[in-house]
């Protein structure tokens, strides 16, 4: 008998119940990051604050060149809400949720690679494991980069997409 087997009805309910919530709470925990920094991305200070991170990360730093600071974070929050409105549409429209699972995705693959080029760690306290603002950010994406992937997976089973 496998475990599954071994669970009695309405635990299987609960456990329904659990996970449709836990999805909800994610897919809420995904879409107000990017709707409000993407948001944030039209306003000054965030272009100021961007221009380290984008600047500090040598496979980014060419968008400062290629669209100046503002023009690069504008891009960037036109990226970030638009694959929060993707992701709001997501679990009505197949369609949606795999544009929304590939932006999610990459946005969060991005912004985890910045952690490779970023002081994450902080000096004063002597480095790992002490995080430092920018690790502390930044961690968080690896989370919503899981979340993307999540979105990512099940649009592809919806769209019958590399299913076998």
């Amino acid at each position: 008998m496998s475990v599954s087997q071994s669970v009695p009805p309405a635990s299987n309910s609960i456990s329904s119940h659990v996970r449709r919530l836990g999805r909800v709470i994610a897919l809420i925990g995904i879409i107000l990051p990017l709707l409000l920094i993407g948001l944030n991305k039209f306003q000054p200070f965030e272009v100021e604050l961007l221009k380290p991170v984008i600047g500090g990360t040598p496979w980014l730093a060419w968008m400062l060149g290629a669209f100046g600071a503002a023009g690069t974070a504008r891009l960037l929050g036109v990226v970030e809400v638009f694959t929060a409105v993707l992701l709001i549409a997501s679990p009505w429209s197949k369609h949606a949720a795999l544009a929304a699972g590939v932006l999610a995705s990459g946005t969060f693959a991005v912004t985890c690679s910045t952690m490779l080029a970023l002081p994450i760690w902080e000096p004063s306290a002597g480095g790992f494991p002490y995080l430092s603002f920018v690790g502390t950010f930044l961690l968080k994406d690896v989370a919503l980069l899981g979340i993307g992937l999540v979105v990512l997976g099940e649009a592809l089973a919806r769209n019958d997409i590399l299913t076998r």
